[in-house]
């Protein structure tokens, strides 16, 4: 086996828990990569729930969606992540199997539009609350840029006191890679 990158290990941990017909959701939707990914891991009988507050990211998901006739297995919201449990419908609520959050900004948009540490901590509390037993909330943090080192810091800390009655977490990344690399927290809900 070879040492996988970040964003690869991040999907063989989502093939690892989620099954067909799985409720799951992608936090941050960027241009539909892990939504399409999940829509395709869940099947016909599951759900994804895919947030973005930028206009173009639910767009050009949209139409990734659209394109791989997947788009009926996907509910796309253009709203912050830290409104999760708002818009769960009720009976998924408490039901949901993996998260993936993918924290930054849109690639190839406006840098200056991140994520933040207070709606990530957020949404960070909502995935995990309504995440089955055995299920798992994946974070990939980019620190690379100035907001996005500030997010890795105070998550970092959060997930430094988290109970380990409720969950495990994992940290994931390369050491000695130049700018800081993205790196993965995973936590496994007991």
């Amino acid at each position: 086996m070879k040492i996988k990158k970040v964003l690869q290990y991040a999907k063989f941990l989502l093939e690892e828990f989620v099954c067909e017909g799985d409720i799951v959701i992608d936090a941050t939707v960027g241009n539909g990569h892990d939504t399409l990914f999940l829509a395709n891991l869940v099947g016909d009988k599951g759900k994804v729930y895919g947030f973005d507050v930028q206009e173009p990211a639910i767009k050009k998901t949209t139409e990734r969606l659209n394109e791989n006739n997947v788009l009926n297995r996907v509910t796309l919201l253009q709203k912050s992540h830290e409104f999760i449990d708002n818009y769960l419908k009720d009976e998924h609520k408490a039901k949901i199997k993996a998260t993936i959050f993918n924290l930054g900004y849109l690639p190839g948009s406006d840098k200056t539009v991140t994520t933040n540490s207070e709606s990530t901590i957020k949404a960070i509390n909502a995935a995990i609350n309504n995440t089955v037993s055995g299920g798992i909330v994946i974070l990939v943090i980019y620190p690379g840029h100035a907001e996005g080192m500030i997010e890795s810091e105070d998550i970092k800390n959060y997930l430094s006191d988290f109970s380990q009655d409720v969950g495990h977490i994992l940290q994931y990344g390369f050491i000695n890679q130049q700018n800081n690399p993205p790196y993965i927290l995973a936590i496994e809900k007991k």
